[in-house]
C-alpha cells in the first residue's frame, strides 16, 4: 500500500461540514495560497521556473490565483493545453508519450515547449514545432528511481516514458532545446539529488547547447518536513553548472493538504458474525470519486480520527465489491446522516472522477478559512451523466 505523505487537517476543523452539499470537494483558498507562497519564494531565491501540473489539479476557477505565483502550466495533451491557454497565464509546456497527427498542429500553436517521448516522435513533428516557434525538448529515462511501487515508478528499465540516456549520444542533440526527466513520487529532496548524481556525468557533456532542464514533478516541496534549503542550494548549483534555465512542474505540492472530500454516512450495520467488521456506507465512492484508493492503493486520512475506537470499514455506494475507502477508528458508532471528511483530496481526485454506476459526482466548493466565506462553484446533475454517453 502506498504511504501517502499528506493528511494535515490545516484549518478544516473550523469548517461546518453541514453547510455543504454531500458529497463535496472543498478547497481552502488560504491553504492553497500558503503553498503558492512557498513555491514563489523558491522561485525568487533560485531563479527557476515553476509550472503547475494540470494532470494533478486543473480547477480553473483558481487559475487566476495560481497564475499570480507560478510561471505557467505543464500539460499532457490537447485538452489540458487548451485549458491552460484559456484560463492560466504564463508558459505552456506540453508532453505526451505519443502525440496524434490530427491534434498536433493545434497543440503546437498554443504551446511554448513541446516535449517528445521518443526520437521517432521528434522526427515526425519537429518541423511543425519549429513552424510554430516551439522550443523542442526530449524526455529521458534516467533508469534510476527510489519509488518503491512499480506502477508509480516512471524510470524503470521497462518504462514507456522517455529515451534511455545512453541513446542520446546517437541523436543530433543540437536539434534539442531542452531535457526533461521525472523520477519522483511524493518524495523529499534527497531522491532528486541522487537522480541527478546518477545522470550528470553522462548528461552534461551532451548538453552544452541546451537552453533548459525540466526536473519534472513529484517534489513534495510544501510538506512540513521537506528539505527546502537543500533544494535551493541544489537548484542554484545545477543552474550554474549547466548554464540552463531550470524548470520544475509540481502538481501535488501546489495543492497539498488544501482540499477535503466531505461525505455523509448513509447506513451502518454490525453483522452478527463476530468475525465480520462493522461497516458504514457513505456517499463517497472510492471507485468513482477517489480511484487512487483502489489503484495505488492507499488509505486517505480521516478528519479527527482518534488513535483508538470503534473500527469501522467505510465503503462507497456503488455495486463494485471493492468500493472500499478503508478501515477507520470512530469515537462513537457513526450515525446515519453524520458528516465525515477525507483529508488531502485536492490532487488526483477531481481530475479522475467518473460516473461509474451512475454515482453522483461531488460538488466543488471554495472556502476561505480566514473569513469563512464559502462558495459552491460546481454541482453535477443527471444531465452531466446523460451527456457522457449517447
Amino acid at each position: 500500500m502506498l504511504q501517502t505523505m499528506g493528511g494535515n487537517p490545516k484549518n478544516f476543523n473550523k469548517l461546518d461540514l453541514k453547510r455543504l452539499p454531500s458529497p463535496c470537494f472543498v478547497i481552502d483558498k488560504i491553504a492553497l495560497q500558503n503553498n503558492l507562497e512557498i513555491l514563489f519564494e523558491l522561485k525568487k531565491e533560485t531563479n527557476i521556473k515553476i509550472l503547475i501540473a494540470l494532470k494533478a489539479f486543473s480547477t480553473f476557477s483558481l487559475a487566476d490565483l495560481i497564475s499570480e505565483y507560478l510561471d505557467g502550466a505543464c500539460c499532457s495533451g490537447l485538452y489540458e493545453a487548451k485549458l491552460a491557454n484559456k484560463y492560466f497565464k504564463g508558459e505552456i509546456s506540453t508532453y505526451s508519450p505519443a502525440f496524434k497527427k490530427d491534434e498536433f498542429d493545434e497543440i503546437s500553436k498554443i504551446s511554448d515547449h513541446i516535449i517528445f517521448n521518443s526520437f521517432n516522435q521528434i522526427n515526425t513533428f519537429y518541423d511543425i514545432s519549429k513552424k510554430f516557434n516551439n522550443e523542442v525538448g526530449v524526455r529521458i529515462n534516467p533508469l534510476y528511481s527510489e519509488v518503491e511501487i512499480n506502477k508509480y515508478s516512471s524510470a524503470g528499465i521497462s518504462s514507456r516514458l522517455g529515451v534511455h540516456l545512453k541513446d542520446l549520444i546517437t541523436y543530433d542533440i543540437d536539434k534539442i532545446d531542452g531535457i526533461h526527466f521525472h523520477s519522483l513520487c511524493e518524495q523529499n529532496f534527497k531522491p532528486l539529488e541522487n537522480t541527478w548524481n546518477e545522470l550528470k556525468n553522462s548528461l552534461t557533456p551532451l548538453i552544452t547547447n541546451i537552453k533548459w532542464i525540466n526536473l519534472g514533478g513529484g517534489h513534495h516541496i510544501t510538506r512540513k518536513d521537506y528539505q527546502l534549503n537543500e533544494l535551493k542550494y541544489f537548484l542554484k548549483k545545477v543552474s550554474n553548472e549547466t548554464n540552463c534555465q531550470i524548470y520544475i512542474e509540481p502538481g501535488e505540492a501546489v495543492v497539498l493538504d488544501s482540499g477535503i472530500l466531505v461525505g455523509e454516512i448513509l447506513d451502518f450495520f454490525k453483522p452478527s458474525n463476530p468475525l465480520s467488521p462493522n461497516i458504514a456506507i457513505t456517499d463517497i465512492s472510492a471507485t468513482s470519486h477517489i480511484p487512487d484508493v483502489i489503484e495505488a492503493p492507499y488509505r486517505p486520512a480521516l478528519l479527527n480520527e482518534p488513535d483508538k475506537g470503534h473500527k469501522i470499514i467505510l465503503g462507497g455506494p456503488s455495486c463494485l465489491a471493492g468500493d472500499i475507502i478503508g478501515e477507520y477508528n470512530f469515537n462513537d458508532i457513526p450515525k446515519i446522516g453524520e458528516r465525515i471528511a477525507l483529508l488531502d483530496q485536492a490532487h488526483y481526485t477531481m481530475v479522475k472522477t467518473s460516473f461509474f454506476n451512475g454515482v453522483k459526482l461531488p460538488s466543488i466548493a471554495i472556502w476561505d478559512s480566514e473569513t469563512d466565506d464559502l462558495e459552491i462553484i460546481k454541482s453535477f446533475s443527471f444531465k452531466d451523466f446523460e451527456n457522457r454517453l449517447s
